[in-house]
């Protein structure tokens, strides 16, 4: 978790580049793109298609919004942001050739997805954002890591916990965990309550448990993980909670 050590490559073939490493965007704030396998392992429990219609939060200088274009094919819209306006600059440059790739400067969660097949959410949020589930298509995929914050004087946005995914089906959604994570925080969600109930959470392993997101008014209950009044990380599977 300590902070990495960046070197230069020998010359610029991007053969340097296909391997399993951090590419560094800017070592001064231990930004970097990500490590290959597990940005592969999140875009693959995306469960892409020809034609699925993506918003990406967070796609940094854009290399993931590439390979996700590239996976849906030309002809469908594909939606990213990105809150840091140098590095949009560059993701805009970037994915300059890719006419269907639409990419906003500034705060993701203030971005209208749209109707969206798939939504990957690429920094850590304490929830998912209601309209981010609402967007979704029946069948549609939402990807997003629940963090809480570490608190390290050296990057104090960064966070740890679980890359989870959710996928609607009809107005009930499935929820199971993808992998662990230790990723920065996307700022505009972050709830302190629901911070510290997550915790308790990882910290009893319950975390792992979860197998649905309930949006239905209940009271709290043994298979609620995370409760709030306007969303649940419950351990009931979906059929128990439509017989309830």
């Amino acid at each position: 978790m300590g902070r990495p050590t960046y070197v230069e490559t020998p010359d610029a073939d991007p053969r340097h580049l296909y391997h399993n490493l951090l590419v560094s965007l800017d070592p001064s704030r231990d930004l970097n793109n990500g490590e290959p396998a597990g940005l592969a392992r999140w875009i693959d429990a995306l469960e892409l298609k020809s034609g699925d219609r993506v918003y990406h939060l967070g796609c940094g200088v854009g290399y993931y919004t590439a390979i996700i274009a590239a996976v849906v094919g030309a002809d469908v819209d594909v939606l990213a942001s990105e809150l840091d306006s140098d590095l949009a600059a560059r993701a805009k440059t970037n994915l300059a050739e890719y006419p269907n790739v639409t990419v906003e400067s500034g705060d993701g969660v203030a971005v209208e997805p749209g109707e969206r097949d798939a939504i990957f959410i690429n920094a850590g949020v304490t929830h998912p954002h209601p309209k981010w589930l609402e967007s979704l298509h029946d069948g549609g995929r939402l990807v997003l890591p629940l963090t809480m914050n570490l608190g390290m004087g050296t990057s104090p946005n960064l966070g740890s916990g679980v890359m989870a995914k959710f996928t609607r089906i009809g107005d009930t959604f499935s929820a199971q965990v993808v992998t662990p994570i230790a990723i920065f925080s996307c700022i505009g969600m972050r709830d302190a309550e629901k911070e510290q109930a997550l915790r308790e959470a990882m910290k009893l392993g319950k975390l792992f448990k979860m197998r649905s997101l309930r949006r239905d008014v209940h009271d709290t209950a043994d298979t609620c993980i995370v409760h709030s009044a306007e969303m649940c990380l419950s351990s009931a599977e979906l059929g128990a909670i439509t017989a309830a």
